[in-house]
């Protein structure tokens, strides 16, 4: 009894991990666990030797728990349903659609350029939808087929879609980096500041490996052929319509900077692209031809989202709004732009009403069990069990990082990322807080990592979701009518290999160059370098010693008194009366006290 009393943490950790193997619910798995443990507990008190505080009036604190600031009263998690709809109302207006059709058009004479295609546009609807789900199967949906009728490898086009849409889960507005954010005890805005760098950088290396594929394997990647190029040429007038648009942009900021200052920038960039914006717009209806079809495309298409992105995360960076108002803006721009498309009905709102309504559900519950399940861990100071196993480990920060990620990678293969912030992220956390590393940091570290949750076969939720929507059967395609073989559920899981290395390759750099993260902090101050200025005070002399060669100041100017004679009480004007020398002690005689 006294050994199970003064190890009840790892073995109520252990019994948390069965009870997720045997595929009970993980929201009840931690509240079944955390009661269980409580029960437990209480009895085996007297035999733990101190290494047990539970009570029996300890659970009037699970109301507070779950009405105060850690659940239902969380300002910080009201972001997560905001960003959810408004990922959902963008995936019902089309928008990724018409990206996929525009960006692979654009992309298309060059081999690869469908698979660019689908990382850029991940990383767009990443940045506005900030939802997995819907990025995967709306590229699924529309990219996958027109991969497959113009001969892509069916393992590398299904790992690409999936890899793309993933993106979504480091690329602010990331649902994970609010849940990281709110466990941590860390700012949102810094959360998405520090997480930017990372997401492009990784969409730099997907589009490297596809580079590379193109270079060493191009029949794996063939270019678009001249017949489905249905936009034609038309590269130059687009080249022309960006120096047009950057010209605009300078001489508005030139003329703004001096009544706006630093928001000249911003200012003078949004005059430039909605003027392009307006031009697109007449050239088109207007038939002047003045651009191409091509640039009139990418521009009227490519604007909106970009618009969306910087509503959503300009807004935020600017700290002009918070993250929960920023995702109210957001979903007011999704209905707008679904509205401008003609794609706004009740039954899209009702669909995107009913989806939020099922994830916050899921994310609500998640968190009362954890609170629950923490509220008895940290009774049995699992807590300090925890930070003594990690902060052990060999080689200090660097060792504690790697060994922890190793951890949460492994982990990846049987939780979803919401079930790793939730259980894992608050038993991390004060380790790393007590080792030093800035939690900012260790946050996106963890976000780059759970990243991994998505693409790990079997279990990958984006693979699962390009399962759902890849051809199952051999199929007529519409436009060459030829048949087409189907995607293997094989096919699917060696196509997401390549893009889990370099996921992992991603978490080296994020730990190798932290500065890519640090950035949110804002350039370092050298306190050495900081310059005190005294003014000076009309009709005062100035202290400080006299000129070095003692020749009074040019131009008739008065000399710099020496420095002032603080044996006597200070002077306000008036001549104080002379006063006579004291007389000299005698120091021959001993001294009198009488």
């Amino acid at each position: 009894m006294e050994f199970i009393a003064q190890n009840m943490a790892p073995i109520m950790f252990a019994s948390l991990i069965l009870f997720m193997l045997i595929g009970y619910p993980v929201a009840f798995s931690l509240a079944a666990n955390g009661l269980m443990f409580f029960f437990i507990g209480v009895l085996l008190t007297p035999y733990s030797g101190g290494a047990i505080n539970l009570d029996w009036p300890l659970l009037y604190a699970l109301p507070d728990n779950f009405y105060g600031s850690r659940v239902m009263s969380n300002d910080t998690l009201l972001a997560i349903p905001f960003f959810t709809f408004m990922g959902i109302v963008l995936e019902r207006s089309g928008m990724a659609e018409d990206l996929l059709d525009t960006i692979g058009q654009l992309f298309g004479p060059i081999r690869g350029g469908l698979a660019y295609a689908v990382i850029f546009v991940g990383a767009l609807l990443a940045a506005t939808t900030g939802v997995v789900a819907a990025s995967v199967i709306a590229m699924g949906l529309i990219s996958l087929p027109i991969m497959l009728r113009y001969g892509y490898d069916r393992s590398l086009a299904s790992g690409v879609i999936a890899a793309s849409g993933t993106l979504a889960q480091i690329i602010p507005p990331s649902l994970v980096l609010i849940v990281l954010a709110d466990q941590l005890g860390r700012s949102v805005g810094d959360m998405y500041a520090g997480a930017l760098v990372p997401g492009l950088v990784l969409t730099g290396l997907y589009a490297s490996y596809i580079l590379l594929v193109s270079i060493f394997r191009p029949k794996l990647v063939p270019a678009l052929p001249l017949e489905a190029r249905t936009l034609g040429h038309g590269v130059t007038s687009l080249l022309v319509a960006l120096v047009a648009t950057a010209a605009i942009s300078y001489a508005a900021y030139r003329y703004l900077a001096p009544a706006h200052g630093d928001d000249a920038d911003i200012l003078g960039a949004c005059i430039g692209v909605v003027l392009i914006y307006i031009a697109a717009i007449a050239d088109r209806r207007l038939n002047i031809n003045m651009m191409s079809r091509l640039a009139q495309q990418v521009v009227i298409v490519l604007i909106p989202p970009l618009a969306l992105i910087f509503l959503v995360l300009g807004t935020i960076f600017l700290g002009i709004a918070t993250p929960t108002e920023g995702g109210a803006m957001g979903a007011v721009g999704a209905l707008a732009m679904a509205a401008a498309k003609g794609r706004l009905s009740l039954d899209v709102i009702k669909q995107a009403l009913t989806s939020t309504t099922r994830l916050s559900s899921f994310v609500l519950f998640i968190l009362i069990g954890a609170r629950v399940f923490s509220l008895t861990f940290y009774g049995v100071n699992g807590q300090i069990w925890v930070e003594h196993l990690l902060t052990s480990l060999p080689g200090g920060e660097v060792g504690f990082l790697i060994g922890v990620n190793i951890l949460v990678f492994f982990l990846a293969f049987f939780l979803d990322f919401f079930e790793l912030a939730f259980i894992i992220v608050p038993l991390l956390a004060p380790a790393a807080d007590k080792l030093g590393i800035d939690l900012v940091w260790f946050g996106v570290l963890l976000g780059v990592n759970m990243q991994t949750s998505f693409m790990h076969p079997p279990f990958g939720f984006a693979l699962f979701y390009l399962r759902s929507v890849a051809a199952r059967v051999p199929y007529l395609d519409r436009i060459t009518g030829k048949q087409v073989a189907p995607v293997t559920t094989g096919q699917i899981y060696w196509g997401a290999v390549p893009f889990v290395l370099i996921q992992v390759i991603m978490i080296g750099l994020t730990i190798a160059f932290p500065q890519m993260v640090m950035r949110y902090k804002g350039a370092v101050v050298d306190p050495g370098n900081i310059d005190y200025t005294v003014p000076g005070v009309p009709g005062m002399s100035p202290l400080g010693p006299p000129p070095a060669d003692g020749k009074a100041p040019a131009n008739g100017a008065a000399a710099p008194a020496g420095p002032p004679d603080l044996s006597q009480p200070p002077s306000f004007g008036d001549t104080p009366p002379a006063q006579p020398a004291a007389p000299q002690p005698d120091l021959s005689q001993p001294p009198s006290f009488n």
